[in-house]
This record gives C-alpha cells, sequence and structure tokens, in this order.
C-alpha cells in the first residue's frame, strides 16, 4: 500500500509540475542560478585552499638581481646560494624569460606587454626549501643575508604570499557565506511562492480532498515532492554548468615563476554531493512553508 501511495504522490507531484510547466522552469532557472554563484564561491575557496597546501609543502625564495650584473658577479651569487644548507638552486632566470613567462600568464591580454619600451622585470635565482622544518629555518634570516650580498636588490620567499593569500582566502570564504545565506534566502522565497501559485491554482480541487476525507499529510505530500524536486534539479544543473566551466578553464594549466604548477580542481564528490543535498533540504522547506501557511 505504501510504495503504491508515494507513486501516486510523485506522479501527482510531476504533473502539478507539468500544468505549471512555465512558472516551475522559471522557478528551477533561479535555483540553478543562485547555486552556480554559491558553487563557484565554494570551487574558489577550493582551489586556493589546494594552492595554499602545495606552497606549504616546499619554501620558494627569488632572489633577484641588479639591473647589468655582470658575470663575475652572477657567478659569485650563484656560489652563495648553493651554499646554503638545505637549499636546491632551481635555476636562472633572465629578464627575456621572466617577461615571455608573463606574457604567457597574460594570454589573451599579452598585447597590454607592448607599451613597455624597456622590460621592467629583473633577472633572478629560484631556490627550493624541500622537507625542512621551515620554523627552524629561519627563511626571514636568510633573506636579510641574501639581501646584502653584491648585486642582489631583493629577496622574497613563498611564505609571505601565503600570508598575503591567506588574508585574502579568509575574506573570500566570509563574503562566500554571506552571498551563499543570501542566495538560499532567495531560493526559499522563489520557490515557496511558485508551490503557492500552484497550491491557488488546485484550491477548489484541494477543498474538495479535504471534503472527502483526505488527511492533510495526502494533501501536503505531493507539494513537498515538488519543492524537492526543483531544488534537486536547479542544484544538479547548477552543478554541471560549474563543472562545464570547470573544464573550459582547466584546458590551459596556470603557473608561476618559481612556485608550484596551479593545477585547478574541481569539487571533492562530498561537497558536490554537500550542494545537490543542500539544493534538496532547500526545496523541502519551501515547499513545507507554502503548504503551512495554505493549511493555516
Amino acid at each position: 500500500m505504501i510504495p503504491r501511495l508515494w507513486t501516486y504522490f510523485i506522479r501527482r507531484a510531476l504533473a502539478n509540475i507539468a500544468e505549471q510547466r512555465f512558472i516551475h522552469l522559471i522557478s528551477a532557472g533561479t535555483i540553478t542560478i543562485s547555486f552556480f554563484l554559491f558553487g563557484a564561491f565554494v570551487l574558489l575557496v577550493v582551489n586556493l585552499n589546494t594552492w595554499l597546501l602545495e606552497w606549504g609543502q616546499s619554501l620558494s625564495m627569488s632572489v633577484y638581481l641588479e639591473e647589468d650584473i655582470g658575470e663575475k658577479r652572477k657567478t659569485e651569487i650563484r656560489e652563495a646560494l648553493k651554499g646554503i644548507p638545505d637549499a636546491e638552486l632551481r635555476g636562472f632566470v633572465s629578464k627575456e624569460k621572466a617577461m615571455e613567462a608573463l606574457r604567457e600568464a597574460f594570454g589573451a591580454q599579452a598585447a597590454l606587454l607592448e607599451g613597455f619600451k624597456k622590460n621592467p622585470l629583473p633577472a633572478s635565482f629560484e631556490l627550493v626549501f624541500k622537507e625542512t622544518d621551515f620554523q627552524t629555518l629561519a627563511p626571514e634570516t636568510i633573506k636579510k643575508e641574501l639581501e646584502g650580498l653584491p648585486g642582489v636588490v631583493e629577496v622574497q620567499y613563498s611564505e609571505q604570499w601565503i600570508e598575503r593569500f591567506e588574508g585574502i582566502l579568509y575574506m573570500i570564504q566570509a563574503g562566500g557565506f554571506i552571498i551563499g545565506g543570501l542566495l538560499c534566502l532567495a531560493v526559499l522565497f522563489i520557490t515557496t511562492n511558485t508551490i503557492k501559485l500552484t497550491i491557488y491554482a488546485r484550491r477548489e480541487e484541494l477543498e474538495i480532498y479535504k471534503l472527502v476525507g483526505a488527511t492533510d499529510r495526502f494533501v501536503k505530500t505531493p507539494f513537498l515532492i515538488e519543492g524537492a524536486i526543483e531544488g534537486v534539479l536547479g542544484g544538479t544543473v547548477a552543478l554541471a554548468g560549474l563543472y562545464g566551466v570547470y573544464g573550459l578553464v582547466s584546458m590551459k594549466p596556470l603557473y608561476a615563476s618559481g612556485f608550484p604548477i596551479l593545477k585547478l580542481v574541481f569539487l571533492p564528490p562530498g561537497i558536490a554531493l554537500g550542494l545537490i543535498v543542500l539544493s534538496l533540504i532547500l526545496g523541502l522547506i519551501a515547499g513545507l512553508i507554502a503548504v503551512g501557511r495554505f493549511f493555516n
């Protein structure tokens, strides 16, 4: 009896959606857009976290050299860098190579660099410290010592960038929670009103159901299923669209000189499933609010 009853509820919910398909299409589209934006924020945070974890596995240093430095001075600096404990000299990046990397990073906007009459980028040596206790390494001390070498203009290390990006990450996370909350409220409002329109369109039929003895559960359940279907449909389409955009963007790898290659990752299965479950819950809550107001 119960399976047959649930079959009726699902068929009734699908029939309601088919009868009011234009309204439901607008509602599902709004849910899709809302979850796409929310998912984009989550994807950004996931990739920033992955990026920071990759950076945290090794300490990188860029030793920038003076303009037109001589080969003798360059050799002296190279030998000094090779003498640093636990350090691996990854290589030398010339001014031309640095500009070439910048052009590749700019991609289609590389034409903006044509305005420079002279290459403003300095040459540099790239150092990497692997499998080292960074607390005992004292990168700030090494930085000051290297900056004291003749011919060295500046030294930057990855931990400095990590600290800056961590601050940006916290801001993005806070903004994501706020925007996500607002988008969830928008989904609730739109889905609730869509189901209310469906209920009012069938109010005479529902009154007849009540008159012949139908229980509140019998009348309400199809509308709850209706809300759940809308939520899951919107969340699933949003996730598929987000994966499509990710596929296009991740076709070209991102990288920065002296740092690990930045590979974009998609949402982990747990987070992706969580978004679908969230869309389902919001759809059910919207259905409960809509039928609750009608029966009150």
